[in-house]
């Protein structure tokens, strides 16, 4: 058994409560308050985005900079700190031409056109960083395409670096889908050795593959559910590289991300007009009727189901479902709200929805938190009819607030809920299994029907609030993890 703590680096693109454009964000800013309990002393790196500045926590500026080499060049990075959970450090790279942007990686419009540069630089500044404030990692915990170079660098120019030389990493995969590809005319951002450029290192296709770096090279490699982790090894979901997973199966784990209660539970909500728990779930009541004021939907929807969704708006998420269905959803006895951003496709879909039905739809086209509870509490049921989903939280919140959702089962979505059986009276939502429109819609009315039913519907409500997802478990997961990365990267040694 170790005695000493085990010393982990968080790398990652996003963390709440900084910067967050999706699940990620909520992993990475709750996660390492459950490890330290657990023996771990955690840092967090990420880049010093517009986002962070503009949140209005206490960030201050260490007054040091790094020399971050670039292709042949050097630049300067300056060093931020901020706290997680009020003692957990989180320190922030800093230059302003990459990361003092509106959005964190991508407008409405497409992807920036430098993200190579901006993450490659991001990625070495890390390493860097850690070198600087003296912090040996036995494991560097790194997140998504952003960060996938950091094991190829402890490969290659860091290899026979001793303040590296019994750093672990574990990289987690948190969407496949998106993979850091760009033109190999940019591997010579990285520094790396040519030699990596080839079919079984982080070339694809002839071109540059950031996350198939962090697949290739990383000691272990995790997906955020278990259902996910077997997806990805298959054609319909591995976007091309189900083959070098398949060839790494047997470092490939899958860990269901946890919720982190003490942000999300309606009893403690402080973002709530009315405070609920299993026990007494009247508040919720008082919460639909915020939320319709909040939206400015008239108050005779207090009396029909009212769905809710809060969402990056993309094809992954089901949308194109939705927008096959839109008008006869909107012709059932409903009301419905949406927080998101994303495509703009989607930002005009929602922008016609609510000037034809201004009487059934509030459109909220924001990333706003304090809405997010509001939705979470005063909807009745949540729905998350994905094409693909690693893990999804909102379904998990959704149970702990008592709001049912209605589900594509995939992924993590298909690993959290259980489909309701009248019959026996188990089960926390409602479940489609084909990716089809009609489908979705036989479901959602299916969960108009129990709705209309108390007996059934207090039960669901039940059912949901009863569910677990706390960090404990996962966190426990990860530990686990970190030491098969440590025995994997001692074996190579």
């Amino acid at each position: 058994m170790m005695t000493q703590p085990l010393r982990v680096l968080f790398a990652t693109p996003e963390a709440v409560p900084f910067a967050k454009t999706g699940g990620l964000a909520d992993v990475a800013g709750a996660l390492p308050k459950f490890l330290r309990p657990l023996g771990c002393e955690v840092i967090l790196v990420m880049p010093y985005y517009r986002m962070v500045k503009q949140s209005g926590l206490p960030i201050q500026y260490l007054g040091e900079s790094l020399e971050v080499p670039l292709r042949d060049e050097t630049l300067r990075a300056e060093v931020y700190q901020g706290k997680l959970d009020k003692d957990i450090p989180v320190y922030f790279i800093g230059r302003d031409e990459f990361f003092d942007r509106e959005y964190l990686y991508s407008t409405p419009k497409g992807d920036y056109f430098d993200n190579a540069e901006r993450f490659i630089f991001f990625t070495r500044a890390v390493l860097h960083f850690a070198r600087h404030i003296q912090f040996s990692p036995d494991v560097i915990h790194h997140h998504e395409w952003q960060t996938g170079l950091i094991p190829a660098y402890l490969r290659s120019i860091y290899s026979n670096d001793p303040f590296f030389a019994s750093t672990a990493t574990l990289f987690t995969i948190h969407n496949i889908a998106y993979q850091g590809l760009f033109k190999k005319e940019k591997l010579s951002l990285t520094s790396l050795p040519l030699e990596m450029y080839n079919p079984e290192g982080i070339e694809f296709w002839e071109r540059i593959n950031l996350m198939k770096a962090g697949i290739v090279y990383a000691d272990a490699i995790n997906t955020v559910s278990q259902r996910y982790s077997e997806e990805v090894q298959s054609p319909e979901y591995g976007y091309g590289l189900e083959g070098i997973l398949r060839k790494r199966r047997d470092d490939l784990y899958g860990i269901l991300n946890g919720v982190d209660y003490q942000d999300w539970d309606p009893s403690h909500d402080s973002h709530l007009l009315a405070r609920y728990d299993l026990k007494d779930p009247s508040g919720k009541w008082e919460c639909k009727k915020d939320l319709l004021k909040e939206f400015g939907l008239p108050p005779s929807l207090e009396k029909v189901p009212l769905f809710g969704m809060i969402s990056r708006l993309a094809d992954q998420k089901g949308f194109d479902l939705l927008a096959e269905i839109i008008d006869q959803f909107f012709t059932l006895d409903i009301g419905f709200v949406l927080l998101g951003t994303g495509e703009q496709k989607y930002h005009d879909l929602f922008m016609q929805v609510v000037k034809k039905y201004p009487q059934k739809a509030g459109i909220r086209i924001a990333y706003d938190d304090r809405l997010a509870h509001k939705i979470e509490a005063g909807a009745d049921l949540f729905l998350m009819p994905s094409k693909y989903e690693p893990c999804g939280l909102n379904q998990i919140y959704s149970l702990k607030y008592g709001t049912i959702p209605v589900v594509r089962a995939t992924g993590g979505l298909d690993d959290t809920i259980t489909h309701y059986d009248p019959a026996k009276g188990t089960g926390n939502g409602f479940k489609f299994t084909r990716y089809d429109a009609k489908d979705f819609l036989t479901q959602i009315k299916a969960a108009i029907s129990f709705y209309a039913q108390p007996e059934h519907w207090t039960k669901l409500i039940r059912n949901a609030m009863a569910s677990d997802f706390s960090w404990d478990r996962s966190a426990e997961a990860y530990l686990q993890l970190y030491r098969k990365a440590i025995e994997k990267k001692r074996g190579k040694l």
